[in-house]
């Protein structure tokens, strides 16, 4: 006797199982809602706002039925005019100061080829620096005549300048005892007297000047080689910036009472 196998009468049903693909597909669509929602109220727009929660009130069965909180809106800082003035100042002033350094520097080209002029620009302002040997004689602090072509051409430069100039005189730590001068702090300082002469005379107002002395104190290069030594004397012309760092007063400290 043969038996047949008995035919199944449904066939056994498959069993999906990337049905919870479109849950998550709903899910993620429903945060990224939500999230534009969220970024939509951030922006404190009143109106829109309005147009917003009537929508979803009628959407949802009732007018109205989202209400905001909070429709006050913070008060936002106001920009500082001053600030931004400042801000617009400095800017100018940077402009106008790279320009001078440009300048100065297509000026004394030659001698920067040379490696007798160096011209810098930072935030205290733009500095040409003179080596001492192309105006001065060794252990002299009279300007050489070949000197004043190079400083009345800057000197053309500052003229119709607002800004205040400060010169600087510098010499290497090798010491020096005359008659005119009994250290180096004399010798640097009259030699940045002399530059300071030069530029009044050629047209510079004697209040935008100051001349300093500076000695050895302030070396560029190391002392114990003749080139250091060289490079260390000399003069230092800075154009000072004319917007400087807020100054600010300190009170006056509390003195105890009287016994």
């Amino acid at each position: 006797m043969q038996y047949r196998r008995a035919r199944r009468k449904f066939d056994d049903e498959v069993e999906n199982h990337e049905r919870w693909l479109i849950s998550y597909a709903d899910f993620i669509t429903l945060l990224f809602a939500f999230f534009v929602v969220m970024y939509a109220i951030s922006s404190v727009n009143i109106g829109k706002y309005k147009v917003f929660s009537d929508a979803l009130g009628d959407a949802f069965g009732g007018a109205g039925a989202a209400q905001p909180i909070n429709t006050q809106v913070p008060n936002l800082p106001i920009p500082n005019p001053g600030l931004r003035r400042r801000t617009e100042l400095l800017r100018k002033e940077k402009e106008h100061m790279t320009k001078l350094a440009q300048d100065l520097l297509s000026t004394l080209a030659p001698l920067v080829k040379e490696g007798k002029v160096r011209v810098t620009q930072n935030s205290r302002g733009v500095s040409v620096e003179i080596n001492a040997s192309v105006l001065f004689d060794p252990g002299e602090a009279r300007l050489t005549s070949e000197s004043t072509e190079a400083l009345s051409a800057v000197a053309v430069l500052l003229k119709d300048d607002s800004h205040e100039v400060q010169v600087e005189g510098h010499t290497d730590n090798q010491p020096i005892r005359n008659v005119l001068f009994p250290s180096n702090w004399e010798l640097s300082a009259v030699r940045a007297s002399s530059v300071v002469r030069l530029f009044i005379g050629a047209g510079v107002a004697p209040e935008r000047l100051t001349a300093v002395g500076k000695s050895s104190n302030v070396p560029v290069a190391s002392n114990e080689q003749p080139e250091g030594r060289a490079r260390n004397r000399r003069v230092a012309v800075t154009i000072l910036s004319g917007l400087p760092d807020k100054v600010t007063e300190l009170p006056s400290p509390q003195l105890p009472p009287p016994q």
